[in-house]
């Protein structure tokens, strides 16, 4: 067995036991601050006065002697010529304090002291240990002999008490050394006890740790065997489930070799669809071809179908007769049925119209005049907007096929020709105008013919001419009004394509968005009131649909422009003049007017002449619609009449224009094409 380690405190206890102890011998020095501290030549001088006082007074003093002192144990004072003993340090450590009281305790003691006198004092030697006698005051060699012999004594005294000193001091000396040591000795066991101390609470800490993860250990002991019995009532219900799915296995096993009997019929059922689907992809593609040109070839038909209608179409449409107007006379209007009967659709119009400024011989008034016009279509009052845009759809449809398409309303104020082209108020279906239906049914025929690789994009504007100024009617904010900063333009050097600088161009692909458009140019649109019509429109208002498709599988590109104009009032300045201050602002007004319709009508004139100066650029409007009259072109014109007898002037004029130009005949039209 290995010994036990000893405790630093023993080890310590045993090294100062081992030590010598220091022996404190009694001080025979006298106190600090003696007269004996001089020596004994100075104290001979010192007898001199005495010696003289003696012989001039006659008479000796006495020499009273002093009560000894107390020795001194451990202080040694300084004699001239030797240098202080190091002081003992101050501060030291409890065990180095006791060492040292318990080696100057163990010390033997010296000799007795010898009390000290007080200084100026001489005590006569001691005879027989009887006090000497005293001696007169004549025997001055007597005294001086004493003197003498006192001083020898004490001469020898201070010899010894040096030794002592000196004894002393070697064990001062060697009392700090034991010191020193213990003072090492004492900061090692310091150090020592301060790492046990840190051991000890590393220990306590480890102890506290070690206590908690016990008392976590057992909660998780505790929770880990409640988990065992539910695992173990889990374990019992899966091997009953073990048990069940066992038989079903057996079933499925069954079964599965069932079903590998049939697919392995399946396997040859799909090899063959493979080869039908190889088949039918083939014949898809064939299909796509045919398809596509079917597509073509419907596209030129369907051009010549237009054409033999005519590229300049003119329809007539007569509105009914508004709540608080007179009803007409009932052989006013007659809409005769065509060659086949009140089957076919009706194109002709018979107007009546009779002049009481002409009379018969007899005074009687004369007959009517009666005024026909035939058109490529007439929709009598009762006719709904449906109706309408139902004969003009596969029009605007050719837009989408690369061709302009260009549809007019033309008539005198109020006969109808904006509820015509946007409709009535208040956003019911049934009286949606011509550009809400034709944009619906563009977006509708582009998403089918997304189905067969075409992709089409929609960009709209809208603008008026307002006595020969183009303005925005889709301006909003600041640039609201500002008609003069539009101008007409080409879009780029040796382009056809005209522009309107300044004006907004309106990404459209749903309804919503054209009906806001359409919301906020009949706010910008500039009208007026007149003697025909409360809220007249005295400006041309072109909304205008740029389409663009693109088939990116066959590269090819096509993409027109679809122009739906509200014309002006087509009246003369008499009947629909204002009351008022404003006469002279309607007369510039519906001048204006008329100097555009009569362009409008000499252009299409020269385009059916084949003239080869076309006036386009003396209208603003023939000039911005220039690219959607020539002979690459489709035009509709609506003469909208009105069905009152007091409007039967206006009425004529605008039938005879409408005649004029539904004689007019335009070259083939052709497509846009990339």
């Amino acid at each position: 067995m290995e010994p036990q380690q000893r405790s630093p405190l023993l080890e310590v206890k045993g090294n100062i036991e081992v030590k010598r102890p220091l022996v404190k011998a009694p001080s025979r020095l006298p106190l600090p601050g003696s007269r004996f501290k001089r020596g004994p030549d100075q104290m001979e001088d010192a007898l001199e006065p005495e010696k003289k006082r003696t012989r001039g007074l006659g008479t000796a003093p006495k020499i009273a002697t002093s009560r000894p002192r107390a020795p001194a144990l451990t202080t040694v004072p300084q004699t001239q010529g030797q240098t202080a003993a190091p002081k003992v340090p101050k501060k030291t450590g409890p065990r180095c304090s006791t060492a040292i009281a318990t080696v100057l305790k163990n010390q033997k003691p010296g000799p007795a002291a010898v009390p000290a006198q007080k200084p100026g004092t001489a005590a006569p030697p001691m005879l027989g240990g009887k006090k000497p006698s005293k001696r007169p005051a004549w025997d001055l060699k007597g005294q001086l002999c004493d003197l003498t012999a006192e001083l020898k004594c004490y001469r020898e005294r201070t010899q010894t008490l040096d030794q002592e000193n000196q004894q002393l001091r070697d064990q001062l000396r060697e009392a700090q050394q034991q010191a020193t040591v213990l003072g090492a000795e004492r900061r090692t066991l310091e150090g020592e006890l301060a790492r046990v101390q840190a051991q000890a609470e590393q220990g306590q800490q480890e102890l506290g740790n070690l206590s908690a993860r016990v008392l976590e250990l057992e909660e998780r002991l505790g929770t880990q065997e409640s988990l065992v019995q539910e695992l173990q009532k889990e374990q019992l219900g899966l091997q009953e489930e073990r048990r069940g799915l066992a038989t079903r296995l057996e079933e499925q096993e069954r079964r599965l070799q069932t079903s590998e009997a049939a697919l392995s019929g399946s396997q040859a059922e799909v090899a063959s669809l493979r080869q039908e689907t190889v088949a039918q992809a083939a014949l898809l593609a064939e299909r796509g071809e045919r398809l596509h040109g079917l597509e073509m070839e419907r596209r030129r038909l369907h051009n010549q179908l237009q054409e033999l209608k005519g590229n300049i179409r003119v329809f007539c449409r007569v509105r009914p007769v508004l709540p608080g107007e007179p009803t007409p006379s009932p052989g006013f209007l007659l809409f005769p049925s065509g060659p086949g009967g009140p089957s076919d659709l009706p194109t002709r119009l018979s107007l009546s119209r009779s002049d009481e400024r002409r009379g018969t011989l007899s005074g009687a008034p004369a007959p009517p005049t009666r005024h026909d016009f035939s058109f490529d279509r007439v929709f009598p009052p009762g006719s709904g907007q449906d109706e309408v845009f139902e004969e003009i759809a596969m029009l605007v449809q050719s837009a989408l096929d690369g061709y302009p398409v260009c549809i007019f309303a033309y008539g005198q104020t109020g006969s109808g020709k904006t509820f015509t082209m946007e409709g009535g108020p208040g956003g019911d279906p049934q009286v949606e105008g011509l550009i809400p239906r034709a944009l619906r049914h563009l977006f509708s025929i582009a998403q089918e013919l997304g189905g067969q690789g075409w992709t089409y994009s929609f960009v709209a504007s809208y603008v008026e001419i307002y006595n020969e100024t183009v303005r925005d009617l889709l301006a909003t904010g600041t640039r609201k009004g500002q008609g003069g900063e539009c101008e007409i333009r080409r879009a780029g050097p040796g382009s056809e394509e005209l522009t309107v600088t300044n004006a907004r161009y309106v990404p459209v692909s749903c309804e919503k968005e054209v009906e806001a458009l359409l919301h906020l140019a009949r706010q910008n649109r500039a009208v007026a009131r007149t003697a025909q019509n409360e809220r007249s429109s005295r400006s041309h208002s072109v909304f205008q649909l740029q389409i663009s498709g693109e088939h990116a599988a066959r590269g090819l590109q096509c993409g027109a422009p679809l122009s739906l104009v509200d014309l002006a009032g087509s009246e003369r300045l008499d009947p629909g003049l204002a009351l008022g201050p404003g006469e002279r602002e309607r007369l510039r007004e519906t001048q204006a007017i008329n100097s555009s319709l009569s362009t409008l009508g000499l252009v299409i004139m020269a385009l059916s002449n084949k003239e080869s100066h076309v006036p386009y650029r003396n209208s603003k409007l023939t000039y911005l619609l220039q690219n959607s009259l020539g002979g690459s072109a489709k035009m509709l014109m609506f003469v909208n009449i009105s069905p009152l007898e007091e409007n039967v002037s206006e009425s004529l004029n605008s039938l005879r224009f409408a005649s004029k130009v539904n004689q007019c005949v335009i070259g083939t039209a052709q497509a846009n094409r990339k």
